[in-house]
């Protein structure tokens, strides 16, 4: 026990019976126990409440509802992943906060669920208001999509749950590039991403305001990557997080509008440059002020000369309460200054205060913008956070896109209608054509910059199938430096054995094939969409690749001694199997529970239509698939999918720990935790009657081959009282 740890036993001890734990002010923790031990922030902002009610943003007579709600904690929510055969109830909130949820003993087992759940895939904790823009996207299996700031990635894995509704596709002809300009959060992207299995995601390290132009091969064409559909969900100053970001109330202050204003738009302008013509783009924040909502809007409509224009979404989500974009707003200083138009602000703060911050005079103009299509989501209406959306369209290129590009070197064209100060250069301009990637070519649209593209790509230095990252003279790397993506070569000898052994479909794409190492033993084999494919063939010296493609394969230590050296892996088996003829062994429900809740489960101990399937395989991986019998209804009505190793007495599964318990769940099982007795893992079934059984050790655990670890543990869920689960207001 170290120093700290014996002072504060001491102080316990010393601690006079029935005295509260924790400082004076921390809340119910000596009632409780469990909702926290620090002084709690005062939820009182007297400039916010000033500046919101001067701008008229919450409807007469509902002020102090809004602020009541914004003093509440924020609900706890979670959304069931769409495409996995689930019920249509896919969105639902709980009565109780997050904190709640994490520290009351009452409701340990819930919150052990809700992790594990999590963590398999099978669920999202996202906040309501965050699903709001997936879902005005309109995603269709075929899209090609880019979330432009997409870490943590709750909304990524909408959006890859949009691309797979269809199951019975593996490869969807769509996917999504993730960007983020946080190396390290792009990490949490990438395992936000993994849940869910997908070979149709990758995930990219940009600055979102120059993200770079990428190229893909047409029939042998390079052509401009243009994006059917853009997720642009901007870093905003975040005041409607205040249920759940408590900080903000002792922090919020104008200055963090004024100072990421420019950066909005921006990404935004960089966001509609690389949208395709009838494409969507749905910009948002979780920000109240019309600094970071609407004067970005409006001002994006104004450079785009009629490109762009905001479509009326109000029919889109029934059941959602939400308030229209406002027309007229003012711009505040830090120090509580008021401006109404860009012709009062004194010469000494233009460096601060931007004219693309102000609404429009012309009220025609005002008028045909139809500000008023964009949604303002208010925390008193539906119980959430506050937030901002708008769905714009792409009528047609971009003007600046139209033009003549100008030469590297010189300056851009400045927006026709506004004058702006050389103290602040690149507030409310169009993207410095140079900056577009295409040399100077007279072009009538997006299409022929495109073209004019295409020698970019012929500088004869790239190998063939190989996808590193760019070189340092091209760009700067941040963070880790990433291994080569390097797709299996047609000839490569590594690839026959693979597919006799588990008699491949002739159908099955293995230019798709990808490993991450050029040198030595290829040790894992992962597999892209052929979109995601062209993508990383055609821009390994534009773009810095952080993670893309799922495992399918796993070289076995020693695998030399088996027919084939290279065993299945669970991660990507939803994937692989439409393809796979062989090595296929069918089982029944008790068989899948006994696969799962013990270690090496010997033939006998399975159904003998099981051994019958398995007793002339050769050791090796194998696929376990269990079909729903629907003259069985008490039975699991959804098919399973497990790979395995056949050894030389034995079965075993090779699947993730919280993966496992999802499927006992589903069978009814309730789990009592991680502890183990002689190879059994413990069930409700299995505790009163498990008695010694042999511990086998197969070839596949010669060979190295352990169960995937993960961090939590979880039991079957108990909602108890106080945790009434009722359906969100989201449309399915």
């Amino acid at each position: 026990m170290g120093r700290r740890s014996r002072c504060r036993r001491l102080q316990q001890q010393q601690r006079p019976e029935g005295a509260e734990d924790g400082a004076e002010g921390s809340g119910k923790r000596g009632e409780a126990g469990w909702e926290g031990g620090y002084p709690e922030i005062v939820k009182e902002n007297k400039l916010f409440e000033h500046y919101y009610q001067e701008l008229k943003i919450v409807p007469e007579g509902e002020w102090d509802q809004f602020m009541d709600a914004l003093r509440e904690p924020l609900p706890a929510t979670l959304r069931i992943t769409g495409y996995k055969r689930y019920p249509e109830e896919l969105a639902w909130h709980t009565n109780l906060s997050r904190k709640i949820l994490r520290k009351s003993p009452q409701l340990e087992k819930f919150h052990q669920f809700l992790v594990s759940e999590t963590e398999s895939g099978n669920i999202s904790r996202q906040e309501a208001v965050s699903m709001i823009p997936p879902l005005l996207l309109n995603v269709q299996p075929h899209h090609k999509i880019l979330d432009m700031c997409a870490a943590p990635g709750s909304k990524t894995t909408q959006l890859i749950e949009m691309l797979h509704v269809d199951m019975n596709v593996p490869f969807p002809e769509g996917f999504v590039i993730a960007n983020d300009v946080d190396n390290k959060r792009c990490y949490l992207l990438v395992h936000q991403a993994k849940r869910l299995s997908s070979p149709c995601i990758m995930v990219v390290n940009h600055d979102a305001s120059s993200i770079p132009r990428l190229q893909i091969d047409m029939g042998g064409r390079k052509e401009i990557l243009f994006y059917d559909r853009i997720l642009c969900d901007v870093p905003c100053s975040g005041d409607g997080t205040m249920r759940k970001n408590i900080d903000v109330w002792k922090k919020w202050t104008t200055l963090n509008s004024l100072q990421l204003h420019g950066l909005q738009l921006r990404i935004a302008t960089r966001g509609a440059e690389q949208l395709a013509e009838g494409g969507r783009m749905v910009y948002s924040t979780c920000s109240l002020n019309p600094i970071e909502d609407e004067a970005v809007i409006a001002s994006l409509l104004e450079k785009s000369e009629g490109a762009l224009e905001l479509a009326d979404v109000s029919n889109e989500l029934p059941g959602l309460k939400w308030m229209p974009g406002i027309t007229q707003w003012k711009v505040m200083t830090k120090d509580g200054q008021w401006f109404t138009d860009w012709d009062a602000v004194p010469h000494s703060r233009h460096t601060q205060i931007r004219p693309t911050m102000f609404p429009l005079k012309d009220p025609e103009k005002l008028r045909a913008m139809h500000l008023e299509r964009c949604l303002r989501i208010l925390p008193h209406h539906q119980n959430t956070g506050g937030f901002f959306v708008a769905v714009l369209v792409k009528k047609s290129s971009m003007p600046w896109n139209k033009r003549q590009p100008k030469l590297q070197g010189k300056s851009a064209e400045t927006r026709g209608s506004t004058q702006l100060s050389p103290a602040d250069p690149t507030e409310g301009k169009p993207a410095d054509p140079s900056k577009l990637e295409s040399p100077s070519v007279t072009g009538t649209g997006d299409t022929e910059i495109a073209h004019a593209t295409e020698d970019l790509e012929n500088n004869g230095n790239k190998k063939d199938g190989v996808c590193g990252p760019p070189p340092s003279k091209k760009m700067k790397l941040f963070g880790f430096k990433e291994d080569p993506f390097v797709f299996i070569p047609e000839d490569d000898p590594l690839f026959p054995p693979i597919e006799k052994f588990y008699a491949l479909d002739p159908s099955f794409p293995r230019m798709n094939l990808l490993t991450r190492t050029t040198e030595g033993k290829k040790r894992q084999l992962y597999m892209v969409s052929k979109e995601l494919r062209n993508v990383l063939l055609n821009n390994s010296e534009r773009m810095k690749v952080i993670n893309t493609g799922i495992k399918v394969w796993c070289r076995n230590n020693s695998g030399e001694e088996f027919d084939c050296a290279f065993r299945l892996a669970q991660e990507g088996i939803y994937t692989l199997y439409p393809f796979i003829n062989s090595r296929i062994i069918t089982v029944s429900m008790e068989d899948v529970k006994i696969l799962l809740t013990q270690e090496n489960p010997f033939f006998r101990k399975l159904s003998s239509e099981t051994y019958s399937q398995a007793k002339d395989l050769a050791k090796g991986s194998v696929v376990l698939k269990y079909e729903p019998d629907s003259a069985n209804p008490d039975s699991l009505q959804c098919p399973i999918v497990l790979c395995g190793w056949r050894g030389k007495a034995s079965i075993r599964t090779f699947v993730p720990k919280n993966e496992r318990l999802h499927y006992l769940r589903m069978m009814g099982l309730e789990i009592l935790g991680e502890k183990k007795k002689e190879g059994v893992i413990l069930t409700n079934e299995s505790a009163a009657s498990t008695g010694q059984l042999e511990n086998e050790v197969t070839e596949g655990q010669r060979a190295g081959e352990t169960h995937s670890p993960d961090a939590s543990e979880a039991d079957s869920p108990e909602v108890t009282a106080g945790c009434d689960l009722a359906e969100a207001h989201l449309p399915r």
